[in-house]
Order: structure tokens, then sequence, then C-alpha cells
């Protein structure tokens, strides 16, 4: 990489660092494209050179916070070395993102609030930049992973990605409707319907 590459990407770090501290701050609606800028010490035409406007930065720091959870989840299983069913290893992998979640509320609050289905699929679809996890890799190493004859597999990961990260908000952030570590049974439980329902599993 040779030194203005590497100028253009410290300039394109300084913005994602910057506009995480002000969104998980602020709140996105709340902070503008000339605070981000300003903040991060570059002329606003700048920001411009990286992203379409603030939203297009949000969806790449959301698909950035997503990749490091993954990453630190699937090394973390990986390193188990044990055998695991299906559902278990989805049901690993979600409780070790949920436990790195519980520590890290500025982070629940930012991504829960701007993950949807769409981010998702734009981050899955998007190729990986820097050290992040290629989610395209992940999403279908979870699909090939998967029971033969699983039903609508993309539903299925829709319907997981909403139940958790809708149900467990509350619990991370309030304590409501009761702590995660009392409502974990219960999501895990629905997890299990959801890809049992999928794969035609009764277990």
């Amino acid at each position: 990489m040779g030194k203005l590459d590497i100028n253009k990407k410290a300039k394109e770090d300084s913005l994602l660092a910057t506009a995480y501290k002000l969104f998980t701050t602020n709140g996105v609606s709340k902070t503008s494209v000339s605070d981000i800028a300003k903040s991060a010490g570059v002329a606003k035409g700048t920001f411009y050179l990286y992203f379409k406007d603030k939203y297009d930065l949000k969806n790449k720091l959301v698909a950035h916070q997503s990749s490091k959870l993954f990453k630190n989840a699937l090394e973390a299983l990986e390193a188990e070395k044990k055998d695991m069913t299906f559902n278990e290893k989805m049901i690993y992998v979600i409780d070790n993102i949920l436990d790195q979640l519980s520590g890290n509320p500025p982070m629940v609050a930012f991504i829960a609030k701007n993950l949807s289905w769409g981010v998702f699929k734009h981050a899955v679809n998007s190729p990986a930049k820097g050290n992040d996890m290629d989610l395209r890799s992940v999403y279908d190493a979870i699909l090939a992973d998967a029971p033969d004859g699983i039903e609508e597999p993309e539903i299925m990961l829709f319907m997981i990605v909403e139940l958790v990260s809708s149900a467990c908000h509350s619990a991370i952030l309030y304590g409501e409707p009761v702590s995660l570590e009392k409502l974990k049974p219960y999501v895990y439980r629905s997890v299990n319907d959801i890809i049992n329902h999928h794969t035609g599993s009764n277990s």
C-alpha cells in the first residue's frame, strides 16, 4: 500500500471512528455531515469522497461493527473444537454475540436501532474492508452447514435476526422485561423452533 493509499485509509478510518462516537452519543438524526467532518478534522468535501451521505456511512458502520461481533463469535466457536448440531452452533454464536453486546450498551443502542434486514443484506453483499470479516462467507457457511432440504433459508435467517435484535435490545439496555440472562433461554427456545420449522426437525 502506497503513501497515498495509507493517507486515504487514515482519513476514512477517522471519519468512521468519529461518526460512530457522534452517532452513539448524539444519535444519527442529530448528527450532520458537517459535524462529522469537523470532528474528524477534514473538509466537508472530503467526506463525500468516501460516503454518499451520513446514512451510507451509518450502514457501513453497522456492517463494520457487526463484522467484529461475528468474527469474535466464530473464532470462539472454532476454538471449542467439539461436535455440535446446526442448532447448537447457531445458538452458540448468538450467545457469544449477546455477551459481547451486553458489555457495550452504546453499540447495542446503535446496532439494534439501525440494523434492518436491508442493511444486513447490503453488508452481506458488500466486499469486506480492511480486517472486517466477509459477511458473505459467513452467510454462505451458515446455509451450507444447515441440514439438507432447508426450507426458505433466507426467511429463517431473517426471522432469527429480527427476533434476537428486537427481543434482546431492551433487556440489555434497560433490563426489561427481564435481565438478558433470564431472557436468553426463551430466546434460544424460539430460535430452535424457527430452525426446526425450516429444517423439518422435531428435535
